[in-house]
């Protein structure tokens, strides 16, 4: 297992924001995150990536844990979160560059031609972030989510804004880089999520309330509504 998540919870007052949640994903699956607005998705996301603080739980990425190893375990992480913050004054080579400068890595230019071509940003490649539109902004932010060859990728709503030729992209992509990595991709599209996913797993009001494989689900959006009343 790349990732795995072990009775997590976070509490905002008297609001029980995640409770309890444990799942795990392995290298090779792209695991769909599926739950209505508040469910707990993006807060479960920024926990595992460490950008806030669990009040309980482990998480482990790569076997480091979030908490005890945190650049180790940070390391090996992508994360795309659902607001995806990028230096909008910046282009984007100079930002890639400047990621992967974060990161260390000794093959920086290498790194950001080819994510560039991964991602598709090459009539782009002119302009300063803040002149790009939405669908060439998600890319950028999932261009710096995979520079460094992470062991697991966070996607929170990676194909928000995109057309859907721009998504159908996206997809192969995240198919192929699968193969070398465990995935969790949250959307609210659920043919998307049926489409590329290896497993589903469901939260509603905090809690997973169930963890399948997408081959096994008939009808997701009955299922969904099921889940979720």
């Amino acid at each position: 297992m790349v990732l795995e998540v072990e009775k997590i919870s976070k509490r905002y007052g008297s609001q029980q924001a995640v409770k309890n949640v444990s799942f795990s994903v392995n290298k090779g699956e792209i695991v769909g995150f599926l739950g209505p607005n508040g469910a707990g998705k993006s807060t479960t996301m920024k926990m595992i990536a460490g950008s806030i603080p669990l009040d309980a739980g482990t998480v482990k990425i790569a076997g480091a844990d979030i908490r005890q190893e945190a650049l180790q375990a940070k390391s090996q992480l992508g994360f795309l979160p659902e607001n995806n913050p990028l230096y909008d004054e910046m282009y984007i080579p100079e930002y890639l560059e400047y990621v992967a400068g974060l990161y260390a890595l000794d093959n920086k230019r290498e790194r950001v031609i080819e994510v560039i071509r991964q991602t598709g940003l090459q009539p782009e490649v002119h302009k300063k972030i803040e002149q790009l539109s939405k669908g060439y902004r998600q890319r950028v932010g999932l261009a710096q989510a995979i520079i460094h060859q992470p062991d697991v990728l966070l996607l929170d709503e990676p194909t928000s804004g995109l057309d859907p030729n721009q998504t159908e992209e996206i997809n192969r992509l995240l198919l192929s880089l699968s193969r070398e990595k465990g995935i969790l991709f949250s959307s609210h599209t659920l043919p998307e999520v049926a489409t590329i996913c290896t497993r589903i797993l469901f939260i509603h009001r905090g809690e997973i309330v169930a963890d399948l494989p997408a081959n096994e689900i008939e009808d997701l959006d009955v299922l969904f509504k099921e889940l979720t009343k």
